[in-house]
């Protein structure tokens, strides 16, 4: 059975740029956010539960997600109702996925809230994607229809980066440049193998 290990780190860490490095050195990724975004588009499973919980929500474009969004960040009840319908759905796609890769010596499962999910308790490590907070604030600011206050209220939901790091089995740093964070990756992917005996 392949080795699992997670992939995580607050918002605008670069994690999914960390992910893109994995998949390049040819490490099956399993994407939270990418399942979860298919689940919600025009036709997604997802879809008629978040309608009958949050009526008006969705329609034929699928998930209109600055209206839900709107939603969850006034109320932590809606939040934590629309993890209901979502989390089961995203595990399922999960052992899909760990079922079709198990031969492989390794894969790497992208969650952005895995400590806030407690998803750690499933993985034989935790790797954590950080960078410095004046970057961090930068990289997020700059979204389109990124706001100081969105930006805050997203962290407030998030467990602390330092929290995050104290946590790490490996962390790879991205405040530096592309080729320095992907040396990091390959670095410890040559470990991750050498432990996993490949």
């Amino acid at each position: 059975m392949a080795k699992r290990y997670g992939l995580t780190g607050s918002i605008g860490m670069g994690k999914s740029a960390v992910a893109a490095m994995f998949v390049r050195e040819g490490v099956p990724v399993f994407d939270a956010d990418a399942t979860v975004h298919a689940l919600q588009r025009p036709g997604g499973r997802a879809l008629p539960a978040i309608e009958a919980h949050f009526p008006g929500t969705t329609g034929p474009q699928g998930l209109d997600r600055a209206k839900l969004a709107a939603i969850i960040l006034a109320d932590p009840r809606a939040r934590k109702m629309l993890e209901g319908i979502i989390h089961p759905m995203v595990q399922q796609e999960r052992r899909t996925f760990l079922r079709r890769h198990a031969a492989r010596p390794l894969v790497i499962l992208d969650i952005p809230l895995l400590y806030e999910t407690h998803a750690e308790r499933q993985l034989d490590g935790v790797i954590v994607v950080t960078a410095p907070p004046w970057k961090q604030r930068r990289r997020v600011l700059a979204r389109p229809g990124m706001t100081e206050g969105k930006f805050r209220a997203i962290l407030a939901l998030q467990m602390p980066d330092a929290l995050k790091r104290r946590r790490a089995d490996h962390i790879i740093h991205t405040g530096t440049t592309f080729h320095r964070t992907r040396g990091q990756v390959r670095a410890l992917l040559a470990c991750l193998l050498r432990k996993a005996g490949r």
